[in-house]
């Protein structure tokens, strides 16, 4: 009886400690939440880009002696038409500022003719073929969304022609030019996959005023015109960039 006794106490003691050495158990802590991934815009870049653009030129022909005594203003124009071409730069960020260089050449297709006011015999046609920009950027990133400014220098291919009404408009002179000036822009890029963005980016070209002479061919051989053309150049195109590098890093600290 004793034994029995003594089996039953220690029995009921056995199992009115288990709850509480249960509670007494530490609680394991859960892992720590993974570190959020931070896009980085660091590094090489190459892409392609298209769209629109819209060149305005303004002709005046200028004194040369014989023709045009003084200076003739001859009115502006405007064209609109494509773009397409490619890009490359290189971008560093330091915290969520992001500056950059890059080196921009498009095919371009602004042609316009209109019949001259000096002469109605004549109609004049400029035609822009090519336009390039190297620029510096300014922009500031949240994570994989980044706004920047641009600006730097621009150069467009023209070819200035005067034509005969008279003859089906044959081409009587011609002029071409590789003009330099000045690019200031804007842009907005998304960052939507690893190492690959998608932008869009409004440019405008101030390239000032350029002098042409026009050598006549028959049957107005051995005449000379002269000629001061302004032009300006506004471009909107859909850009699309594949950076070389990793896609980003985790860090301690959130944008």
């Amino acid at each position: 009886m004793r034994k029995l006794l003594l089996s039953t106490a220690g029995l009921l003691a056995l199992c009115l400690g288990t709850p509480a050495s249960a509670a007494d158990m530490a609680v394991k802590a859960p892992p720590p939440a993974p570190l959020p991934v931070i896009y980085n815009w660091s590094g090489f870049y190459i892409g392609a880009n298209g769209g629109w653009a819209q060149s305005r030129n303004c002709w005046d022909f200028v004194n040369d002696g014989v023709f045009v005594l003084g200076t003739f203003t001859e009115g502006c124009n405007s064209r609109s038409g494509g773009v397409a071409g490619g890009q490359i730069g290189y971008r560093w960020q330091a915290s969520q500022w992001v500056f950059g260089v890059e080196a921009q050449g498009d095919w371009a297709d602004l042609s316009h003719t209109r019949v001259s006011l000096f002469d109605p015999t004549l109609s004049l046609r400029t035609k822009t073929d090519g336009i390039g920009l190297f620029t510096g950027q300014i922009g500031y990133a949240w994570n994989a969304a980044l706004l920047y400014v641009k600006g730097g220098a621009a150069v467009t291919s023209n070819r200035f022609s005067i034509l005969d009404n008279l003859n089906f408009g044959a081409e009587l002179a011609s002029a071409s030019s590789t003009r330099w000036g000045g690019v200031v822009g804007v842009g907005f890029e998304y960052g939507f996959a690893p190492n690959w963005s998608v932008g869009v980016e409004y440019d405008h070209l101030f390239m000032g005023d350029a002098n042409n002479t026009f050598n006549f061919v028959a049957p107005l051989a051995g005449v000379v015109l002269n000629n001061r053309v302004s032009q300006d150049v506004d471009m909107v195109t859909l850009r699309f960039n594949y950076r070389f590098g990793g896609y980003g890093a985790p860090v301690a600290a959130r944008y």
